[in-house]
């Protein structure tokens, strides 16, 4: 899956700012994570058609790039994520980040992984 990353000035207002942009253009967030520095920050979110939303805030003047990532689900249970990340180490799998969320329903969490090797990943993905 693509996840973009909206890179934003680490003032106040600027977040509220961009998810008010977001919904103006109707975009559901699946998922998101923000990391910030004293000067900027990161909002990496998973959306319906990241392309389209990246092109959409990119013409209102965002810094929006779009970045490969893995979706996976794992069990929504204590362990369950220990479980997935063991697997993937032993696999060789070298995780450069995550966050989770939980879908709406069923009983399964989701991870949302950027790894630094794709073909490494893929190989162990299918031994899970």
């Amino acid at each position: 899956m693509l996840q973009l990353s909206i890179f934003l000035e680490n003032s106040q207002g600027r977040l509220a700012q961009v998810l008010s942009v977001l919904a103006e253009l109707k975009v559901n967030i699946r998922a998101l994570s923000l990391a910030d520095t004293k000067d900027y920050g990161v909002l990496r979110i998973m959306v319906d058609e990241p392309e389209a939303v990246a092109a959409k805030l990119k013409e209102r003047d965002y810094v929006v790039s779009t970045t490969p990532v893995w979706v996976l689900k794992v069990h929504d249970r204590a362990g369950g994520l220990s479980e997935v990340l063991n697997q993937l180490v032993e696999q060789g799998v070298s995780v450069e980040y995550m966050y989770a969320f939980v879908e709406k329903a069923g009983e399964a969490a989701q991870v949302v992984i950027r790894v630094q090797d794709e073909q490494v990943m893929s190989e162990a993905v299918k031994k899970l």
